[in-house]
């Protein structure tokens, strides 16, 4: 009975790597599930990081757009005015400039300053509002000096302008002159003074 009760024992003792090793599958399974939770979580975290990147990108885009200015001006009119007290062969007018926003955000144009030998141009003190695209006028007082106002080189006329972040810039744009409407505008108060100086030497 006793060498009966060694074979069971034997058998018994068989089985229980059998049944240790039918944990295994188990194991197998929950390793499986831990690998797809990491990589649930590293798709997770690289979705969310990239949708912070494309956030903090967007802003920045916005902001860089806020901040960009660039601008296009020509001389549209000129009139008024006439000889003044600055000498002979000087007159001083009223004129427009048309400003056009070529940038991709609204700005308002305040001050407009431009100066050479010549030719001096300045804003009345109206802001313009302009939205993209958008052109606005701006009302200028000049004083040209007939003989070399409207030679080939262009004027340099420095806009102050307000950006849609409220800050406020400095840009400044080469306006051509020779061929404008001011310079057609100003040809025959130009010959009046001229006439006038010759009459009165």
């Amino acid at each position: 009975m006793s060498a009966v009760h060694e074979v069971i024992d034997l058998d018994e003792h068989d089985h229980r790597p059998a049944e240790s090793g039918g944990t295994t599958p188990a194991r197998l399974v929950a390793r499986r599930k831990m690998n797809v939770r990491l990589v649930a979580a590293f798709v997770v975290g690289a979705v969310l990081g990239g949708v912070g990147v494309s956030e903090l990108r967007d802003s920045r885009d916005e902001r860089e757009r806020n901040a960009s200015v660039a601008l296009v001006a020509f001389p549209t009119y000129i009139g008024g005015g006439g000889s003044g007290s600055d000498g002979p062969g000087v007159i001083q007018m009223n004129g427009q400039l048309a400003v056009i926003n070529a940038g991709p955000a609204p700005i308002t144009v305040g001050a407009a300053v431009g100066q050479r030998p010549g030719i001096q141009v300045r804003d009345t003190g109206q802001s313009r509002p302009l939205r993209p695209g958008g052109t606005g006028w701006i009302d200028v007082k000049l004083r040209i000096e007939c003989s070399t106002a409207f030679e080939s080189e262009p004027l340099s006329i420095r806009f102050s302008v307000e950006t849609a972040d409220r800050q406020v810039r400095e840009v400044s744009y080469p306006v051509a002159v020779k061929g404008s409407a001011w310079h057609q505008g100003a040809e025959m108060p130009c010959r009046y003074v001229s006439y006038s100086g010759k009459g009165g030497g």
